[in-house]
């Protein structure tokens, strides 16, 4: 009964889906991690090998803990028109990590009106918890090709968050993989990053080069294909992703600098103020202004013709 009723208070803070999965050692998921971490395909994100054990065992990072509780967030925009220079649609608007653990902190209030033995703690890509894993575990949806968490009827257009909990919480049935032989995530990369189904080279992929990597983008402006910040390539061609639908949250609204023209970007090239403006309180801030414009600046340079 608890679950059910914490599911239904999740949907009326905005989430379009939760569920549920027993807290505990993430055995067959560790040996991935750590063959992908000997594999160096973390790159310079060398905070993916620490806190190994909390990162695969939830109950070493929360005393207590028996339950996780799952939940997505669709940021799917409205369409738009086609633009010279492109960033990644889940930093379109205010920064996720805000606008959710808002909406987490409330769904926890909540719970806690109703279950005063309640404690948990909320967490939104940003402490060691693999949420992929834990999200398809709790029935969210199934780890595609590319990585990323799809669900049958929305895509994978959505962020992911926890609430781990010390509730005894009736757990869901992990989905299947509906994937079936399609590669085109795999096909459309033009960088080659997923270099076999579920396991992606972090140093060959754009949203690493673009976003993570400390120096400016290695990748040629032919294979960056124009983007500036993130990437969306293996969502974009995902079939799967013809469900996705407008999400409703006005703080994920898209800010002026997602349309901007070449033009734009060759104004705020010489004025970094414009985009320090721009990418204020968003995601976009991970990457800062001198890193976004260098990008900008190499597709400004290139001859490169545009994009259809």
């Amino acid at each position: 009964m608890n679950s059910d009723r914490i599911k239904q208070m999740s949907y009326k803070h905005g989430f379009l889906a939760c569920g549920i999965a027993k807290a505990e050692n993430l055995d067959f998921e560790s040996h991935q991690l750590k063959n992908w971490l000997d594999m160096g395909y973390h790159g310079e994100m060398a905070y993916l090998e620490k806190h190994f054990e909390k990162r695969t065992n939830p109950t070493k990072l929360v005393e207590g803990a028996k339950s996780i509780l799952c939940l997505a967030f669709n940021y799917f925009p409205e369409p738009r028109n086609k633009t010279d220079f492109k960033i990644a649609r889940y930093a379109y608007g205010d920064d996720y990590h805000t606008v959710i653990k808002e909406k987490l902190f409330a769904l926890m209030a909540d719970i806690q009106n109703v279950i005063p033995n309640f404690a948990g703690r909320a967490f939104v890509d940003s402490a060691p918890v693999m949420e992929r894993q834990w999200a398809e575990r709790a029935g969210l949806g199934w780890i595609g090709k590319n990585s990323l968490i799809i669900r049958k009827g929305v895509g994978s257009y959505f962020f992911l968050a926890e609430i781990i909990s010390n509730l005894e919480l009736q757990a869901d049935t992990p989905e299947t993989d509906h994937c079936g032989t399609c590669t085109a995530c795999i096909d459309a990369c033009p960088t080659q990053a997923i270099v076999q189904s579920q396991v992606i080279d972090s140093r060959l992929c754009i949203s690493y080069q673009t976003i993570e990597k400390k120096e400016p983008s290695t990748l040629s402006v032919e294979d960056s294909q124009r983007w500036i910040y993130g990437c969306d390539i293996c969502q974009e061609v995902c079939p799967w992703n013809r469900f996705a639908e407008a999400n409703k949250e006005p703080k994920f609204a898209p800010r002026d600098i997602v349309d901007w023209s070449s033009e734009e970007w060759r104004i705020a090239s010489k004025d970094l103020s414009l985009i320090q403006k721009q990418i204020k309180r968003s995601a976009m801030e991970r990457a800062g202004v001198k890193k976004i414009a260098s990008q900008s600046n190499a597709q400004l340079d290139s001859t490169l013709p545009q994009q259809g």
